[in-house]
């Protein structure tokens, strides 16, 4: 490695027991993507987002790049302080950001799983930290300097007023002060999409699944609804939404709930009540898009998008991580063919991890899918599941390729498919027109 190559090297940042983070002098940052690991430079890096956090990860040792040796280290004590334990730091970056590369650390005997979130390699230089990210999102929907507490709290109070016997707007209000949900808190303060959480079942058993654990090592990140929600409660906080927010969306399907097609029986009336009130507003659902025949019913009654949470496009990895119960691969192709068809909004929620999602045999997948399934927008998420546990659970179904990394998959998506939207969030409708012709 050069001289000049070798001044742009990120230092490596660790911790210590007491969760204290701190940069390691003369050892380099280094990120990690399936077999690959890659020193973090500032060129393959960006400046820490705003609202980004740093974690650190227990029962697991950092491995870092030796400048003065030129090798590759996992350390378990500070080198500078023998008897000092010191453990892998990663970044969980704000909304709109797509990590590239994910901590590098080896696992000890003892490490059990990681909690729900996204681990990113990130590193130190002049004075900032610096994550391997890539914005795919501008828009500050989720901006928390944008999301003030005396605000929400005022509207926390006036929707009280408002709706007070509204046990869903209760729901919302939970969400926004117990578990900071910022769609919640949009919600309160008249904001762009309002969550519409409404199933208490799902019929898939997601490895990451936000609110409802089997596996008692992963903690929960909120709990599951635990209500049904009616038509009339559903309409009514919809209508308050639409009526106050210009292009606004409002979305069933929320990380506090099962899967909304579950709940059809009460959401088909809801939707038709909204629609018999107003034609203003968009009306999402994140789904696993398992019951085609049910969405059918939903886009007739005036559902007017759809978001479908996929981890891959090949069906042996898509079911091995949603674990589908009573339905198949099969019946998500089918929702998302009918979407098309009946000329509706259609988006991935494309669940990314480095390692996995940018290998060859994926890319190659997804492109193919792309071609003979003309969606209209993907949304680059991260999985938010211990990235080390995924891949190797991923790789027990087949080996794959060594990883193209993310940049180089984005670019060849858009260089393939470039009328095709990529972002974090679903768009109003007065933002779904897209150039079919480039498809």
């Amino acid at each position: 490695m050069s001289e000049g190559k070798k001044t742009k090297l990120l230092t490596a940042v660790v911790a210590n027991q007491k969760g204290e983070m701190f940069d390691l002098k003369g050892y380099g940052a280094l990120g990690i993507a399936g077999p690959l690991l890659v020193p973090l430079s500032v060129d393959n890096t960006i400046p820490m987002p705003y609202g980004g956090e740093l974690m650190f990860l227990p029962d697991r040792s950092p491995t870092l790049y030796n400048i003065g040796k030129n090798s590759i280290e996992t350390l378990s004590e500070n080198p500078y302080s023998p008897g000092e334990v010191i453990f892998p730091v990663a970044a969980f970056n704000s909304p709109g950001y797509v990590i590239t590369y994910v901590s590098a650390y080896t696992e000890d005997p003892s490490s059990g799983f990681l909690p729900l979130f996204s681990y990113g390699a990130v590193g130190w230089h002049r004075g900032r930290f610096r994550p391997a990210a890539t914005q795919v999102d501008r828009e500050r929907r989720q901006d928390l300097r944008l999301m003030k507490k005396e605000k929400i709290i005022a509207g926390v109070h006036s929707m009280r007023k408002k709706m007070p016997g509204n046990r869903l707007r209760s729901q919302l209000e939970k969400c926004a002060l117990k578990y900071g949900c910022p769609a919640a808190k949009n919600f309160f303060i008249g904001r762009h999409e309002a969550p519409l959480p409404t199933s208490r079942r799902c019929n898939a058993q997601c490895l990451g699944c936000l609110s409802l654990q089997k596996n008692h090592e992963i903690p929960i990140s909120q709990e599951r609804i635990a209500f049904t929600p009616t038509p009339e409660e559903i309409a009514e906080v919809a209508l308050t939404h639409i009526r106050r927010v210009k292009k606004c969306v409002v979305s069933f399907g929320q990380g506090c709930e099962g899967d909304p097609l579950l709940a059809a029986d009460v959401i088909e009336p809801a939707i038709r009540m909204i629609r018999s009130a107003t034609s203003r507003g968009t009306i999402n659902m994140n789904t696993n898009a398992s019951l085609p025949d049910i969405l059918g019913r939903l886009f007739d009654a005036g559902l007017d998008s759809m978001r479908v949470s996929l981890n891959s496009v090949r069906k042996e990895f898509y079911e091995r991580y949603f674990m589908p119960k009573g339905y198949g691969f099969s019946e998500v192709i089918k929702s998302i063919d009918l979407a098309i068809r009946k000329k509706k909004f259609v988006s991935l929620n494309y669940l990314n991890c480095p390692g996995f999602t940018d290998t060859p045999e994926e890319m190659k997948a997804l492109i193919s899918f792309l071609k003979h399934h003309t969606i209209h927008m993907i949304q680059w998420r991260n999985l938010n599941y211990d990235p080390v546990k995924y891949l190797r659970v991923m790789n027990n179904r087949a080996q794959h390729g060594k990883p193209l990394g993310m940049e180089t998959v984005l670019t060849r998506i858009r260089k393939f498919y470039p009328g095709l939207k990529h972002g974090y969030f679903n768009p109003p409708k007065e933002k779904f027109l897209v150039s079919e012709s480039s498809r």
